[in-house]
């Protein structure tokens, strides 16, 4: 059996691939042009981590996370109708891929011996990057660079996961709290219409 943190980033790479492919049809690219923005969802977070924390990128290594990527665009063609003209759809896959990600960031920072203020750090760009890398692909504003509750939302994730290794409580429930406590804040500013200050200049 695999472990928790390798459920998340599998399925996190899935949810992150699904929600770059949803933007692509959008924009009507063709198939290839589809998975690529998909992977570059999945893995641009990650890569940008692994790269700061002095590692080979992880799908360098591991051909699973291309092929999970393959499996991604074969899943939004047999359910296009369902996946594409969903309006909630790219958000659901958007928000769990954070949760995902933000997790696996957390860990592999810790693993490698930083600090926690640094694995929140990581753990955001894991989690926000893959979403900018494919926002600017498909030519939209970033979602971290609007006023949504995006990479904040990995902020605190970061944060209730440091809480939670002062209790009892075993590393999976841990990361299984961080995880869904990403997806609830986005939930919920979403739902709420909760969102940042904008930064204005002189008017």
């Amino acid at each position: 059996m695999i472990d928790f943190i390798t459920f998340c980033d599998y399925a996190g790479t899935f949810a992150f691939a699904v929600s770059g492919m949803r933007l692509a049809s959008a924009k009507k690219f063709d198939w290839f042009g589809a998975y690529v923005v998909g992977a570059v969802t999945a893995v641009g977070g990650g890569t940008i981590r692994d790269v700061l924390l002095g590692a080979t990128p992880f799908w360098m290594t591991q051909a699973s996370y291309m092929v999970i990527t393959a499996f991604s665009l074969l899943f939004v063609a047999v359910f296009r109708k369902y996946v594409i003209r969903m309006n909630n759809t790219l958000f659901v896959f958007d928000a769990i891929g954070l949760g995902f990600f933000t997790v696996v960031g957390l860990a592999k920072t810790l693993e490698y011996g930083f600090p926690m203020w640094v694995a929140i750090i990581m753990g955001t760009i894991t989690g926000a990057f893959g979403g900018m890398l494919r926002d600017t692909l498909i030519n939209e504003v970033p979602l971290i660079f609007r006023k949504d509750i995006y990479a904040s939302a990995c902020v605190v994730g970061g944060l209730i996961y440091y809480a939670c290794q002062f209790t009892a409580m075993p590393p999976e429930l841990v990361q299984f709290v961080a995880a869904a406590s990403v997806f609830v804040t986005r939930a919920i500013a979403v739902h709420y219409h909760i969102s940042l200050p904008v930064l204005k200049g002189e008017e």
